[in-house]
């Protein structure tokens, strides 16, 4: 039975090793025993807009997620959800765990008070964006990125 849960530290290895699993993440990561990850899990943790999430079955990580949870004054200060990171490990593809661990996701977000919920994809990635379409997520805006 899978569970969707809040990571922890010890779930950090795991988490980078399916950011890692696929052309284009395997190009952008490192080694999940570079301390980066773990600083970067601390400032996660102790941060109450962020949330970790992973989805486990049988004591081994076959998802993940990272949602974060944005105050706004647009909207008359309406809170969004922003879902990224979204990975499924190569063997529980295509069976309904990443629809329902966005179902999850997305009512984490109501629970929190959330009236949008968005996310980004890259667009070399065109199954994920079908995915995501599918669930009716649709691409309203452009999104833009600088790297420093």
């Amino acid at each position: 039975m899978t569970v969707f849960r809040r990571a922890t530290a010890e779930d950090v290895a795991s988490v980078v090793a399916l950011l890692s699993d696929d052309p284009i993440g395997a190009g952008r990561e490192e080694s999940p025993a570079d301390r980066r990850y773990a600083e970067a899990f601390a400032a996660i943790d102790r941060d109450p807009n962020q949330y970790l999430a992973v989805a486990e079955d049988a004591r081994k990580i076959i998802g993940c997620m990272q949602l974060s949870f944005i105050p706004g004054l647009s909207r008359t200060g309406m809170w969004r959800g922003q879902i990224e990171a979204v990975r499924i490990a190569a063997g529980h593809r295509g069976a309904g765990l990443g629809e329902r661990m966005l179902a999850w996701a997305i009512a984490l977000c109501r629970e929190r008070g959330c009236g949008l919920v968005q996310l980004t994809t890259d667009n070399r990635r065109p199954e994920a964006i079908r995915f995501y379409q599918k669930l009716g997520f649709r691409p309203t805006h452009v999104g833009m990125k600088l790297p420093l």
